[in-house]
């Protein structure tokens, strides 16, 4: 259904204009870029009234809905600080074997994809998986320059922006993609872009067939490629909800397993979606009463009965967010509470909610806050009219085999 509403819209919009929404919305991934330059002014105009009023009227935002902050840092400015390069030596030659074939002798090298939720609002999820990965004996390779897979795209049938986006991961990570290393995308309706709607835009390209074979989530990824990794005990009670995509597209028996592995005594939510699904619940008016509801049919109330002690988990960004809106509680992703294992024991935090420590982003260093609002108006303004630019009415792009 999905993939039909994306073409359907791809055509529909074909030389008209869309509606305000799937501009605000549609287009995050390059407003993310903008306000990563100065994240402080970003939030302050989001966030602050009578700005953040304003914003959701103009971008066809429900009032009642509070934006996500930006990060003071990104993820992969974080990279850069601790791992210098972004990018590694040609993987078809690192150690003199083929990575991704995690025998006893070859390299365990794999990609961290560096997607635009957790690069720019959520960058502790990735920098608690690179942690992890590094700790299981594997070495992280993040891919150079601002890739995207432009999930956000499809739900306004921008299609053509689309494919040249995913065509530019393609080319960025061939190198890797050909070596057989395999990607672990943290994000499921990323993931799901890999696996599916990639090999729908490109049928006969094998790179992108290949990228769909060697993408996992990190609970797959744990599951079939880390089995001799003793993963650190974590003895507490987790509820988990999946993000839609998960269940769709990837094998969450996997994470069932890591979960064992860990310890945990946990309940899987039979909870169907969370209700935000991408954007939709954050549009006004019904959209926005249809998620509250979908959210409120199991897992909001469970949410909210669960004790102060136990952990809330789940892997997508709109899942986090809509629990962030509609409890007094923060999910957490796998990546987070395998690092509050490593970190704390096998009792983990002693304290209530114990995911408050986790769910801290990373503090900007260097730049001023005056040198950092000044940066941000500039940005804006030479930002708006490369926007403005890509808001031009698309042409028909029709996806593949549908």
């Amino acid at each position: 259904m999905a993939t039909y509403k994306a073409e359907f819209l791809s055509h529909y919009y074909a030389g008209r204009i869309r509606p305000r929404q799937a501009y605000a919305l549609g287009l995050i991934r390059w407003e993310a870029e903008l306000a990563s330059r100065v994240p402080r002014l970003a939030n302050f105009m989001l966030q602050r009234q009578p700005f953040a009023s304003i914003g959701k009227l103009l971008a066809g935002v429900a009032p009642e809905r509070t934006p996500p902050a930006f990060a003071p840092m990104t993820f992969r400015r974080w990279w850069r600080s601790h791992h210098g390069s972004t990018a590694a030596s040609d993987p078809s030659t690192a150690d003199g074997h083929w990575p991704g074939r995690l025998d006893a002798s070859g390299s365990r090298r794999v990609v961290l994809w560096p997607d635009t939720f957790n690069d720019h609002f959520h960058p502790e999820v990735a920098i608690a998986a690179t942690e992890i990965l590094e700790a299981a004996g594997f070495e992280v390779i993040v891919p150079e320059g601002a890739l995207c897979c432009g999930r956000p795209l499809y739900d306004y049938g921008m299609l053509r922006l689309a494919r040249r986006l995913l065509r530019q991961v393609v080319d960025g990570l061939r190198a890797d993609i050909r070596a057989g290393t395999l990607v672990v995308a943290l994000e499921p309706s990323c993931g799901a872009v890999f696996r599916n709607e990639l090999t729908n835009m490109f049928p006969d390209d094998e790179d992108a067939r290949r990228l769909a074979r060697q993408t996992r989530t990190l609970g797959e990824f744990l599951a079939t490629h880390a089995q001799h990794w003793e993963l650190p005990r974590l003895d507490r009670k987790a509820v988990v909800h999946f993000h839609c995509h998960q269940r769709a597209t990837s094998d969450t028996d996997c994470d069932r397993h890591v979960f064992e592995r860990l310890g945990l005594d946990y309940e899987v939510l039979d909870t169907g979606c969370c209700g935000l699904a991408g954007s939709f619940g954050y549009e006004r008016g019904e959209r926005y009463e249809v998620s509250i509801k979908a959210g409120e049919r199991i897992l909001l109330p469970r949410v909210r009965e669960a004790t102060p002690h136990t952990l809330v988990m789940t892997d997508g960004f709109s899942c986090r967010s809509q629990i962030d809106h509609g409890s007094n509680r923060s999910a957490l992703h796998l990546a987070q509470v395998i690092q509050m294992a490593l970190h704390e024991g096998p009792n983990g935090p002693a304290t209530a909610r114990p995911e408050t420590r986790y769910s801290e982003p990373p503090r900007a260093e260097g730049m001023s806050n005056r040198t950092q609002a000044a940066a941000g108006v500039i940005a804006a303004l030479g930002g708006t009219g490369a926007l403005a630019r890509r808001r031009r009415p698309e042409r028909v792009s029709r996806l593949p085999g549908r």
